[in-house]
């Protein structure tokens, strides 16, 4: 995927960017500084460790993701998604290349800006909690409004606002060991909202949590997003996860991006054998729009009929179109794109059958 093709989904949609990465690398080892740029770079993970005892976390790294937007990063362990994340917001000091959120270029902002950025634009949701044992729910919500300097009031009202958005009512009272771990993810949750940041990051959050709660706090983060609409970039492993959360994805592999689009994209459309891998057990119809299943019309064909928008999944669409008389007509907004008809659906759905 070329950059043009990284960026253009938001400058497509007339909107600045929420978070911008351009060419980002991180690069780890003696003088990591002078591989970017050099014929050095375009050495593999295991030849460049090789001839410089350097390892490459983050390759060339660019994309944008749009306000509001829930972008997932996902890769198998070692791919780099994480340093990714650390590089963001500089925990992790990245070897060159820039990062702006929110119009502030971060990787050329001071160390006051730098604590000030963090405090204010951005929160982190880690899987390790990291909750302080001896303060209550309402205060470990309320922390980063504490070192904000928010008077005691204020904060334990806003506090209570994001208990009750989570979930939590009842338990402000209660410290971290006496919450399952579901209960304290919804705290890390409810914590990272208090400051009402201008970016989320998650890195690999529920990667801990047994899977039913992994599923709820899936389905938290979901609900939340609906109702707050934060920008949030999601690190996971777990391809299930990156398909039910986000907006697009963005593959890894060694450090560099795959490829790079919304759900149906990803599955419809695999880059390469590796991502062809990973979508090869994934319900199709579960993940695929009308969009990639409608085709041109023959002679005769979608004068009239029912109508249904191309975003709309293939499972949620299949009862309509398998109970109308005829082909079914697939608009984007008032643009006819093609039409779907029983067979087109079937196909799908036999071909899933058939494979598992």
């Amino acid at each position: 995927m070329t950059q043009t093709e990284i960026g253009s989904t938001t400058d497509a949609a007339n909107n600045d960017p929420a978070l911008s990465v351009r060419d980002l690398w991180k690069v780890f080892g003696p003088k990591s500084d002078k591989v970017v740029g050099t014929a050095d770079a375009e050495l593999s993970r295991a030849e460049l460790k090789e001839k410089t005892g350097c390892v490459v976390g983050v390759k060339d790294v660019s994309f944008d993701v749009a306000p509001g937007e829930v972008f997932v990063v996902m890769g198998l362990s070692g791919s780099g998604k994480s340093t990714l994340v650390r590089c963001l917001t500089r925990l992790i000091e990245p070897t060159s290349g820039s990062v702006v959120l929110d119009g502030e270029d971060v990787t050329a902002a001071s160390e006051s800006k730098l604590r000030d950025l963090r405090r204010t634009h951005v929160s982190m949701v880690f899987q390790h909690f990291g909750l302080l044992p001896h303060r209550q729910v309402i205060d470990n919500i309320a922390f980063g409004l504490e070192v904000r300097g928010m008077s005691r009031q204020e904060r334990r009202d806003k506090a209570q606002e994001m208990v009750d958005l989570v979930g939590l009512s009842k338990y402000e009272q209660s410290y971290p060991d006496q919450l399952s771990g579901g209960m304290q993810q919804r705290v890390g949750l409810a914590r990272a909202l208090a400051v009402d940041p201008t970016l989320m990051l998650f890195d690999e959050p529920f990667s801990a949590l047994d899977p039913l709660i992994r599923r709820d706090m899936q389905n938290e983060v979901i609900r939340l997003h609906h109702e707050v609409g934060k920008t949030m970039v999601f690190i996971t492993h777990d391809l299930h996860e990156a398909l039910k959360l986000g907006d697009r994805i963005l593959i890894m592999r060694d450090g560099e991006i795959v490829q790079v689009g919304s759900p149906a994209d990803i599955v419809a459309r695999p880059a390469d054998d590796y991502v062809r891998d990973f979508v090869a057990d994934v319900p199709k119809s579960h993940v695929l729009t009308l969009r990639y299943l409608c085709r041109p019309p023959s002679d005769g064909e979608a004068q009239d009929g029912p109508v249904l928008q191309a975003e709309e999944i293939v499972r949620d669409a299949a009862q309509a179109v398998l109970a109308a008389q005829g082909p079914v007509r697939v608009f984007d907004g008032e643009k006819f794109l093609g039409i779907v008809d029983d067979e087109d659906i079937l196909r799908v759905v036999v071909a899933e059958e058939s494979s598992s």
